[in-house]
């Protein structure tokens, strides 16, 4: 048992021997690696340090450079500064130097001037006392002349008055006439002068409205349709349109005929719907037609909204809106309304522009877009269109100018206002240019016609135009054919031929033109 404790015990020496030197030598390991990491901290801090102080340096510099760039910049502004107060000093210096030298002249020219202000009192002096001398030897004069006459010089002086006073007063009167003769004649030309430069300013369509309406069909199959068993749905159709229809021989078409074009647009429309629809009965009819005129109405509407903002006006009641749109289906001697009024709207303002009066342009635009609003009323009224449509726009709230000039345009009340005279010459200009009536549209192209043949006839003419709605013909001729002198002759052999062999109002203004020309070309 000892044999066997013993041996244990040493090895248990040693295990702990051996512990006990791996203990130490980690510590002195540890001992080593912790002074390693000292020396690199140290070696790092070191390094740091340095790289800390040179971005110092470089830091310290920069702020150097700078701030010498920033002292550099100052002083140089400075010295600019310095530069313009010395050049201003010397500025200065020369403006002093001038005003002292113009002080010096006026003193002499003060100097002067007293010199001649007492030489001028002298003569003065010496004038008044020749003028008492003269005035003496007039009174002296007059005085023996009115006892060798035989009156007293006031008789004499009023009687030279009154013989100047009637020669003057004939004169008078004669230079009052011929000033009067001379403004007529200017105002004639200056009035037609405007008018045609307002007309040449405006273009408007010809007439093409009439009193019926044709409706196209695909196929005689669908008369028998619309005319209905026994003629039922045609009878629905007139009684609840109030327009005549016409079904007939002529092929694909049925006739509308009704002088309210309104409703013959409302049974245009509604046949359309029916056929297109195919329901074709009293009910339907009846039921189609209400509908339709409902849509109309919309129409009528949005087309018076639409014109009164194309032309700028504005302000305008919703019911003179209304009214204004109602326009697009009437017409007068083939002149469709709402045109004649959109163009008579643009003539007035033109006129007004071309008159100089320039604060009245809307205005006059205003009232000539709703002169002729009296011959689309809901309801007739037994008085002129032009007092219907005055009524209207006083009911609507419009000025009193605007109302004036509708009610006066065709003369049936006294014009009040500077724009009524133009609302009338625009309406008659409108509703009388050739083209804007159907009867005159065809004489009018004839008129031109036969102006541009006449001249034609004559030998050496090349071309001839007939411009300015025919008052004027202008007559192109060859340069190799006609002469100069020969161009006068022909102007006025023109003329007298249109004189004897054509009807036309006013006058015509006949130029001939001949140019000679050289053409060649630069290859």
């Amino acid at each position: 048992m000892s044999n066997f404790i013993i041996p244990a015990c040493i090895a248990l020496a040693a295990l702990v021997i051996g512990f006990v030197l791996g203990y130490f030598l980690k510590v002195k390991a540890a001992e080593k690696s912790a002074n390693r990491i000292i020396e690199n901290a140290r070696a790092e801090a070191e390094a740091l340090k340095q790289k800390k102080i040179l971005e110092a340096r470089e830091e310290a510099l920069k702020m150097k450079s700078e701030n010498d760039r920033i002292a550099s910049d100052k002083n140089n502004k400075l010295q600019q500064l310095e530069q313009k107060l010395r050049q201003k000093e010397t500025a200065l210096n020369q403006n002093r130097g001038e005003i002292q030298k113009k002080q010096k002249e006026l003193e002499q020219k003060k100097s002067e001037a007293d010199t001649l202000k007492a030489t001028l009192e002298r003569q003065i002096e010496k004038n008044d006392a020749k003028s008492k001398e003269l005035d003496d030897l007039n009174h002296r004069a007059q005085e023996n002349l009115e006892a060798i006459a035989g009156i007293s010089a006031a008789d004499a002086k009023q009687q030279l008055i009154d013989s100047l006073k009637a020669e003057a007063q004939t004169e008078a009167v004669s230079i009052k006439n011929d000033i009067v003769e001379e403004a007529k004649l200017q105002a004639g030309r200056e009035a037609k002068k405007i008018v045609i430069q307002t007309i040449q300013r405006i273009g408007a369509e010809t007439a093409i409205e009439n009193s019926v309406t044709v409706f196209n069909i695909d196929n005689d199959e669908i008369k028998g349709r619309i005319i209905g068993r026994e003629g039922r749905n045609i009878r629905a159709l007139e009684a609840a349109t109030g327009v005549e229809i016409i079904v007939d021989d002529t092929p694909d078409a049925i006739v509308l005929s009704g002088f309210d074009p309104v409703r013959r647009e409302v049974a245009r429309l509604a046949i359309h719907q029916l056929v297109t629809d195919g329901r074709i009965h009293p009910a339907r009819i009846e039921e189609v037609v209400a509908k339709t005129q409902r849509q109309l109405e919309d129409e009528i509407a949005e087309v018076g909204k639409r014109t009164y903002i194309d032309l700028g006006v504005h302000g305008l009641h919703p019911e003179l809106v209304r009214l204004i749109g109602k326009m697009k289906y009437r017409s007068s001697y083939g002149q469709n309304l709402l045109q004649h009024s959109r163009e008579t709207a643009n003539l007035c303002a033109v006129m007004a522009s071309e008159l100089g009066l320039t604060n009245y342009v809307k205005a006059a635009k205003r009232a000539g877009l709703l002169h002729d609003i009296g011959k689309v009323p809901d309801e007739d009224l037994e008085m002129p269109h032009a007092l219907v449509g005055m009524k209207l726009a006083e009911k609507y709230k419009e000025k009193p100018d605007i109302c004036n000039a509708i009610g006066a345009h065709h003369d049936e009340i006294e014009m009040t206002a500077i724009i009524s005279p133009i609302v009338q010459v625009c309406d008659a200009i409108s509703g009388a240019r050739p083209g804007a009536r159907r009867e005159i549209a065809e004489s009018y192209v004839k008129r031109l016609k036969a102006l541009e043949d006449l001249a034609q006839s004559y030998p050496g003419v090349l071309k001839t135009y007939a411009i300015q709605a025919g008052r004027e013909l202008r007559v192109i001729v060859g340069a190799d054919k006609v002469t100069d002198l020969e161009t006068e002759k022909l102007s006025a052999e023109i003329a007298n031929k249109i004189q004897k062999e054509l009807t036309y109002p006013g006058q015509i203004k006949i130029t001939v033109i001949r140019e000679t020309r050289a053409v060649n070309y630069a290859k």
